[in-house]
């Protein structure tokens, strides 16, 4: 290197880019693509938030019955579509929950956990929906 680099421009330091990084960029913005196209759509990820898995959970599946924690705002048609859509299964009701907040001890003092809201989705006889992938 000549002590007169330091004067270049920058713009011919990023003309000599090689055609390898301009690659690796297309490739990994294309990777950023795939991503978003397997995400929920926002109506059904916004309603169900995840399965409710609990040993009593468990058990009630076997009664085609499945355990949801849902958002604080859904209503029982939008749990229904939301659980048609993701799982394609014919919904035969709906139950909603609201669990209260509850005060905890911690140490001298107190703390409260948040409340929450599930459904009991009931499923068409001879329908399953795999909560916990094996």
């Amino acid at each position: 290197m000549a002590l007169t680099d330091i004067f270049k421009k920058e713009s011919d330091a990023n003309k000599t880019e090689p055609a390898a990084k301009k690659e690796k960029k297309a490739v990994a913005s294309k990777r950023e693509s795939d991503k978003t196209s397997r995400k929920i759509s926002g109506a059904q990820g916004s309603v169900l938030l995840h399965a409710h898995v609990t040993e009593k959970a468990s058990n009630s599946a076997r009664d085609d019955q499945y355990i949801f924690r849902i958002s604080k705002g859904a209503n029982k048609n939008q749990i229904t579509r939301a659980v048609e859509g993701l799982y394609g299964v014919d919904v035969v009701g709906v139950n909603v929950i609201n669990i209260p907040s509850k005060r905890r001890r911690r140490g001298r003092g107190f703390a409260t956990e948040p409340g929450y809201r599930k459904a009991v989705v009931r499923v068409k006889k001879g329908q399953s929906i795999e909560v916990m992938p094996k």
